[in-house]
């Protein structure tokens, strides 16, 4: 069987590389060139329209013929693709033309039709287009070739049960033709031998312009042009990369604001910007069908998963909504934050200083606002809410497996070959790789690359890898410097600044730090992430990748570890190692043995957890939406003014496609992969910031829009592609979601001073009336101001104290065990310790038990799976047999009567299974 699942002697263009790496090129239609077609540009001699009935140039009045179409100039054909050139007479400009009169000269020797616009006709009077025409014999070979399904019958299987709720829920519906553009179909893969048993009707629609535009980039990827340096060159990539061309893409099908004039245009996408990129909408469906037939599939399910995500979160919204409050309505009865801002217990509290030498010794009341703020996050509600997101997680997953495997019914994609649509060769590394080998299935001889080559490569690439990691690292590491060398100097300035005093309960020197620190690390996260994009790319161009799912696998990995590491390294920081290896006073640990580790906030560390999430959340999706909306949109401004301004006879619909952005392979990619990197924020720390779903939400409703808006208005139609799920982004969710259950628990166990309380209220309490009261004085061990060390004592001490006051358990100066640990601390960690294995598994077996209860398919789409092949199986049985008699009546010696019997048989063979 052939790799792409093909008859050799069915192919227009066969990537078939022979011993002496010649590439084959198959002329079964060979287009004969019509008499008086006019031709304009350099390539005369090879561009050309085929097919005798197409009308002469000196018929065809092109000042009254609108150029804002998607016709050639005979007004029939469709334009399926448009490639462009500058005609620019350097010192390549011949080979280029060389290039360009081979490349176009085999697309028509593959059936393809060429039109080329002069570029007299253009507005800048620069570009030369060449349009391409795909007639209905190439469509059908390739249609065959590509396993296209196509419809055989309308589909009789009855629709669901209406919901009863579909009245409530009807301001959010888009009108059915929207939503379902076309009607549901029965379908089965293309076969040239059987046409008659699909429902054309009109060999001009059959194939909608997504499987068009489709059909021609899978030509257009293959096609050669030329033999330089001994070997065979093609593909329209590798034209683009040297020049040749300037940009190759599929046409919208009208302006995006107003429905074209043309009666034969479907003005999909007017329909897609009135119904569904405008922010207006915002609240309304999704018409997914259409995206799906405008776009592809692979567009489709990006949005349909982007969409459930945004409807799931808000159920996460709205209970992490609640948790908030609670802590909010329950602040006023918070013991600690009480005793804290008690000047008579607070107040009295006197704190050893934050740092060395500069820094004086602090009453513990200073902190008073940012101990009735902490308690807005750490709360009982926390735990609540950390044990719910863990469930939240397993359901969002496994209600998506369920929604994709119905979109996946709906949309064709049961049967989905992805080894023969994503597993093929790349024609990358069919240039590269001179080398072959005969491969053990197909007995052909294919490229391949040597194991040493490929041993290098990866060396190379892993070092690269983990030399940007180690910069993340080392940049994190920067900014803990940042923060230990600034502290002394905020607290200097705030202790010493009469303006400051109104602020300073609120801005203390420990929330200042931290704030500055989070901006900066946001910074230096975004400055990274554009430098190591471009070398993601690089590495895995590098390592040659075999196939293109292999290259996106690949560079999905490299991309994600990265900004992983970049984006939650400084949330781990805060989160595992802020505040917990500071020693105590008189033996602090020292960073480099010169600047000593932080401390932690008296009302704990989680406060600064939340700062820096909800800075690096919020400012990485403002930032995404400036670069995926504003900057887009200030590129076309001036395109978008001239084909606003400029009548449609001079303005035509490919210059218009050809001033947009370009969406690229990768567009899809980066969607993803921001996402992903929100998914992570919402679930790896959200027991510190109950609010983080909500931001998500309403970061999300906007990114359903901006995304569709940019798609719609500012960006080049993309290439049709096939997917039947959102592919690897799927094991990685499965993973951080696992992570996240261990994440939270730590989280609550060692950021979080739950535990701590709850060992106190249970064991060490001093008053049954108010199990709470004393537990600040409880927390802070005692430390003798006589037995600082010169590196660690203030220089000044105006009020003469005597002890100063620390968080941690430790017993008093006076103790014959002084400064060790007490057996209090030991039990708070038997408790943080035990918390968080009983919490692991709790959640762990609610999800798995909720994993193994919610089946991955539903019920009725199993049943309407094996119901469409029972009868699609019967359909293309009864085709066969009705040809078998017409053969027998005919008198055809090669049908016998067994062959009749065995074909019935499998008739009723099917019928039974």
């Amino acid at each position: 069987m052939n790799r792409l699942g093909k008859k050799a002697n069915e192919t227009l263009i066969e990537m078939a590389l022979s011993a002496d790496d010649d590439i084959v090129i198959l002329t079964k239609f060979k287009p004969s060139q019509s008499e008086g077609e006019e031709c304009n540009g350099p390539l005369c001699e090879t561009i050309s329209t085929s097919g005798s009935e197409v009308p002469s140039s000196s018929e065809i009045d092109k000042r009254h013929q609108s150029k804002d179409s998607i016709f050639f100039r005979d007004g029939v054909r469709r334009i399926d693709f448009v490639l462009s050139y500058v005609d620019d007479l350097n010192k390549d400009w011949e080979k280029k033309l060389e290039r360009r009169r081979e490349f176009e000269s085999n697309l028509q020797k593959a059936g393809l039709e060429l039109e080329t616009e002069d570029k007299k006709e253009s507005e800048d009077g620069k570009i030369y287009f060449v349009k391409i025409h795909a007639p209905w014999e190439v469509l059908i070979t390739y249609a065959e070739v590509l396993n296209i399904k196509v419809p055989i019958k309308e589909n009789d299987i009855p629709s669901m049960v209406e919901n009863p709720l579909d009245c409530m829920l009807a301001p959010l519906r888009l009108p059915k033709e929207v939503m379902h553009p076309e009607p549901d179909y029965f379908t089965a893969p293309f076969s040239k031998e059987k046409q008659e048993l699909y429902l054309i009707n009109d060999e001009s629609t059959f194939f909608s312009p997504s499987m068009r535009n489709r059909i021609v980039n899978y030509i257009l990827t293959r096609c050669p042009y030329g033999t330089e340096e001994g070997k065979k060159k093609f593909g329209i990539k590798r034209l683009l990369n040297n020049g040749t061309y300037s940009a190759a893409y599929p046409l919208h099908d009208c302006q995006y604001w107003k429905k074209a004039n043309d009666p034969n245009c479907d003005n999909e996408r007017y329909t897609l910007y009135m119904e569904w990129a405008r922010f207006l909408r915002f609240y309304k469906e999704q018409p997914l069908d259409l995206i799906r037939k405008y776009y592809g599939e692979k567009i489709g399910i990006y949005f349909a998963w982007l969409g459930f995500y945004t409807e799931m979160l808000f159920l996460a919204a709205v209970v992490g909504l609640i948790c908030f409050l609670y802590g909010l309505f329950t602040m006023d009865e918070n013991m600690s934050s009480k005793e804290i801002c008690d000047p008579a217990i607070g107040g009295e509290i006197i704190m050893c200083p934050l740092c060395d030498r500069e820094c004086e010794y602090w009453r513990l009341n200073t902190t008073c606002a940012s101990s009735e703020y902490s308690h807005l996050f750490d709360n009982v509600a926390t735990l609540f809410f950390a044990i719910f997101m863990g469930i939240w997680v397993t359901l969002f997953l496994e209600f998506w497996k369920r929604r994709q495997a119905r979109l996946k019914y709906e949309w064709d994609l049961v049967d989905f070959e992805e080894e023969q649509q994503q597993l093929q060769l790349r024609p990358e590394y069919e240039a590269k790789c001179t080398q072959k080998k005969k491969n053990p299935v197909t007995q052909e001889m294919e490229p391949y690359l040597p194991i040493t080559s490929q041993a290098v490569r990866f060396c190379i690439s892993g070092t690269t890898v983990l030399f940007w990691v180690s910069l993340i690292i080392a940049s994190m590491i920067a900014v803990i410097v940042y923060r230990l060398a600034v502290y002394a100097a905020f607290a200097s300035l705030m202790e010493n600044t009469q303006t400051l005093q109104p602020i300073s309960g609120l801005l203390t020197p420990q929330l200042a730090t931290s704030v500055t620190a989070s901006c900066l690390n946001f910074v230096i996260i975004m400055i990274l992430n554009f430098l190591y994009e471009r070398i993601a790319i690089w590495i895995t161009d590098m390592e040659i990748p075999r196939t293109h799912m292999e290259y996106e696998n690949r560079l999905t990995m490299k991309m994600f570890l990265f900004q992983f590491v970049n984006y939650y390294s400084s949330c781990f920081y805060v989160a595992f190692f802020k505040g917990k290896f500071v020693g105590y006073p008189g033996a602090y640990t020292y960073m480099f043995n010169r600047w000593r580790n932080e401390e932690c906030d008296p009302a704990g560390c989680l406060i600064e957890l939340t700062t820096q999430l909800t800075i690096v959340m919020a400012g990485k999706q403002i930032w995404g939406n400036i670069q995926e909306a504003i900057v887009p949109w200030i590129c076309n401004w001036w395109g978008r003014r001239k084909a606003r301004n400029n009548p449609e006879n001079l303005y035509s619909r490919w210059e218009q496609d050809h001033d947009l952005q370009i969406f690229g392979a990768l567009g899809l990619f980066y969607e993803y992969l921001e996402m992903v990197i929100q998914f992570g924020f919402i679930t790896l720390f959200v027991a510190s910031f109950p609010l983080a779903p909500l931001l998500a939400l309403m970061n999300n409703i906007l990114e359903i829009r901006v995304d569709s808006w940019k798609l719609t208005t500012q960006y080049r139609r993309p290439v049709a592609a096939k997917a039947h799920s959102i592919g690897v982004w799927q094991e990685i969710l499965n993973g951080m979601a696992i992570l996240s259950v261990v994440t939270n628990a730590f989280i609550v166990a060692f950021t979080s001073d739950m535990i701590p309380r709850l060992v106190y209220y249970y064991a060490y309490y001093e008053s049954e009336d108010s199990p709470m009261s004393g537990y600040i004085n409880n927390s802070l061990s005692v430390f003798q101001i006589s037995d600082f060390p010169y590196r660690n004592k203030p220089k000044m001490n105006p009020e003469n104290f005597v002890i100063c006051r620390y968080r941690d358990y430790r017993y008093p100066p006076d103790h014959e065990r002084k400064y060790l640990h007490t057996m209090q601390f030991w039990h708070i960690l038997a408790a943080k310790l035990a918390f968080i294995i009983i919490m692991e598994h709790v959640v762990f077996i609610v999800k798995f038990f909720v994993a193994w209860m919610i089946p991955d398919v539903p019920a009725d789409v199993k049943a309407k799976i094996k119901r469409e092949k029972y009868l699609t199986q019967k359909i293309l049985h009864e085709y066969e047999l009705e040809k078998l008699k017409e053969r027998l009546c005919q008198g055809d010696k090669g049908a016998t009567e067994k062959e009749f019997i065995a074909t019935e048989g499998r008739m009723e063979l099917s019928r039974a299974m």
